[in-house]
């Protein structure tokens, strides 16, 4: 493959040095393998000529064959174009170009025989084709059957690039480099059933029939698959043979006097389960890194104090790091009041601290008196020294870069036990690639007692009668958030959207306070207004997505929010979680413009019928795509995924991911000679000059 790479497209026939610029700089296309690896988006069937007496409004892209009657040219400067009259025996359609004038009416002679191929559009009651692609009957060969459609940007489009352009590279391509290697050994093809990769390469980009095609994408999306798991799994298994950890033998007076006197409310089935699994790798003599999933309100934290108690017990000291200082208070609160009957050193360390009070931190940090330390970053700073940290939790982890995180795994000579929380619930394919160098326990249950939320889709014209039912919360002591989006492209009138929507609510609901909280005020204000309604010195808080993590107010029990289309499902099932704290019913309304599509309405439908976390997830990794869910991978890899899907293809993700165990047991290093083609597959599309998988 490494010829494949080293081959320039400047040197390709057809392309040269100005064409390849613009390829690298549209698409990225450098070498003959990015030329090679720019699947198809789609494919057009050309197998069926069509008659023009037969086209209906149904019709997608077709074929018809015919002769040019008329051709000319009309308008004038940037408004003229060409229009041609296209017969066929059976009627005849109008045919219009808007670029390269000139050149197609010199191109396209009156009387000769063409097929035209393009999509039919009706326009003042009669059939007009734009920009069709025209074939004489003698070169149509090539183009027939299913033929693949490409992705181009409007500045390729605008320099001469279409499908049928790069069909034709991609044939130079393969005619002239048809002895391309497969880098996986026979005895893979053999075990699952995967086409050779030249033959792969050829029917994805001219498909003989349907079932080539699917064969070829399954050998292709396996590939990619295949590829990214070992990277993932060379690591993870590198990570738990080398690097060793604290081994936290005992259960001690902290566990065993807070499990039997201080336990808030009994553990449910999931966090028990959550447990074991966290104490088996604290007693393994390796360190843990395990990412601890959790729907809102399903007892993370308690969790998280339970092992950190252990750590103590194990005669270490514990740290939890928040992402914003709102959460870590509210972790400290609930902590320190917690463990406060079993003689637990608890302190708070954020940015607002004062230095008498740093100063009183970082002693006792030194002299082990300080048992949990609970901040935000303000705990990675260089100042802060632990005696002896055994273990970290992160909440919220996607908030910290991989970098911050590793701050933390480095204050002990012997690296601390990692747990790294989050209420963002990960479809299990996604988690199987996005977290594959971490153990994934999952709580699945919500403790008993939490009453479901309500939630509703409201259009704007029922409003009112959504202020209505708040009021009724309002007078009977409830608290209200009301949510608008804050987007970054559209800032301002978003930013105009939140000013005008908190006046409008202060004149609807003139006997009650209303607070006010936006991601662009200062943090000194921000966390005032917060604390306003946190203590009910504030009846409805109106507010932008910064609420969505880290704001605990048991008595709100309604949640609006603004232009829910805007949102995708899983921020809007964050959202949702911030009422149906406590004992009340809750209640979540989507108010939405009613003109949205299809997919959008869909979409809001289904947050009315679950309240599921990890469904809701499912669902829209499916309906959107994974994107860029965490920006860079746990591993450090870029989800880049050319042919593959995650939210499709979790069969292939699954099969990749035992195929790549199945050959990392037999062979660790990939040193036998069946496989150092993979090893140096491998190194080429992974060649990672940092190994950040040990780092949760």
């Amino acid at each position: 493959m490494n010829q494949l790479r080293r081959f320039e497209l400047t040197y390709l026939k057809g392309i040269g040095p100005k064409r390849a610029e613009l390829l690298d700089q549209q698409l990225g296309l450098k070498t003959l393998y990015d030329l090679l690896h720019h699947f198809p988006i789609n494919y057009l069937d050309r197998s069926s000529i069509y008659k023009i007496k037969d086209i209906n409004g149904e019709m997608p892209m077709i074929q018809l064959k015919g002769r040019f009657v008329t051709m000319n040219v009309a308008g004038e400067g940037a408004k003229s174009r060409l229009v041609a009259l296209f017969s066929d025996g059976t009627g005849t359609i109008e045919v219009v170009w808007f670029n390269r004038i000139r050149k197609l009416r010199e191109m396209y002679q009156i009387g000769q025989e063409y097929i035209i191929f393009g999509k039919p559009e009706s326009f003042k009651g009669r059939w007009s084709m734009v920009h069709p692609e025209v074939d004489t009957t003698t070169t149509v060969g090539a183009m027939q059957g299913l033929r693949g459609v490409y992705s181009l940007t409007e500045k390729l489009r605008n320099a001469g690039f279409s499908s049928r352009v790069f069909h034709t590279f991609i044939q130079t391509a393969l005619a002239t480099h048809s002895n391309i290697p497969d880098p996986l050994p026979k005895a893979i093809l053999d075990r699952y059933k995967l086409m050779p990769l030249p033959t792969a390469l050829t029917q994805i980009h001219n498909p003989t029939d349907p079932e080539s095609l699917r064969q070829a994408r399954y050998r292709l999306k396996f590939e990619e698959l295949f590829y990214l798991q070992l990277n993932i799994q060379r690591y993870s298994a590198k990570r738990n043979k080398a690097l060793r950890g604290l081994h936290f033998a005992r259960i001690g007076r902290f566990f065993n006097q807070f499990y039997s006197e201080c336990l808030p409310f009994e553990l449910t089935g999931a966090q028990k389960r959550v447990i074991k699994e966290i104490r088996n790798d604290m007693g393994s003599g390796r360190q843990m890194n395990r990412l601890l999933q959790g729907d809102v309100g399903s007892g993370k934290t308690l969790v998280a104090l339970l092992t950190m108690l252990i750590a103590l017990d194990n005669g270490t000291q514990a740290c939890l790091m928040a992402p914003t200082e709102i959460l870590a208070a509210q972790h400290y609160d609930t902590i320190s009041k917690l463990v406060a009957p079993i003689g637990v050193n608890v302190k708070l360390l954020t940015g607002s601290t004062r230095k008498k009070e740093r100063d009183i931190i970082n002693q006792q940090l030194l002299d082990g008196s300080l048992h949990i330390l609970i901040g935000t970053h303000a705990v990675i700073e260089d100042t802060v020294q632990f005696k002896n940290l055994g273990f970290v939790v992160i909440d919220e982890q996607h908030r910290f870069g991989v970098m911050q995180r590793s701050r933390l795994w480095q204050k002990n000579s012997t690296p601390p036990h990692m747990l790294v929380m989050t209420a963002t619930p990960i479809p299990r394919t996604l988690a199987m690639t996005v977290y594959g160098d971490l153990d994934v326990s999952v709580i699945d249950e919500l403790p008993p007692g939490r009453k479901p939320i309500t939630t509703l889709l409201r259009y704007d014209a029922a409003r009112m009668d959504v202020y209505r039912a708040i009021g009724r919360q309002l007078k009977e002591g409830r608290q209200v958030y009301i949510v608008y989006p804050l987007i970054k492209e559209n800032e301002k009138l978003d930013l105009r959207a939140l000013e005008y929507g908190y006046q409008n609510i202060k004149d609807n609901f003139p006997s009650y306070r209303v607070a006010y909280v936006h991601g662009k005020m200062k943090p000194a204000e921000k966390d005032h207004q917060m604390e306003l309604f946190a203590t009910h010195q504030a009846d409805i808080m109106v507010a932008t997505t910064v609420i969505e993590v880290g704001v605990n107010v048991p008595n709100a029990t309604v949640m609006v929010i603004e232009n829910a289309e805007r949102f995708g499902l899983s921020q809007l099932h964050q959202l949702r979680g911030r009422v149906g704290r406590g004992g009340d019913r809750s209640y979540c309304v989507l108010m939405s413009k009613p003109q949205i599509s299809g997919i959008t309405r869909k979409r809001l439908e289904l947050m009315t019928t679950t309240t599921d976390g990890f469904l809701i997830a499912e669902a829209d990794l499916k309906m959107r795509g994974p994107g860029d869910l965490e920006g860079t991978m746990q591993s450090g890899i870029a989800i880049d995924l050319k042919i593959a899907s995650l939210s499709s293809d979790g069969d292939i993700v699954q099969i990749a991911r035992d195929a790549a165990e199945d050959l990392l047991d037999a062979d660790p290093a990939l040193s036998l000679p069946d496989h150092r083609s993979i090893a140096n597959e491998l190194s080429a599309l992974f060649p990672r000059p940092i190994d950040l998988s040990r780092i949760s």
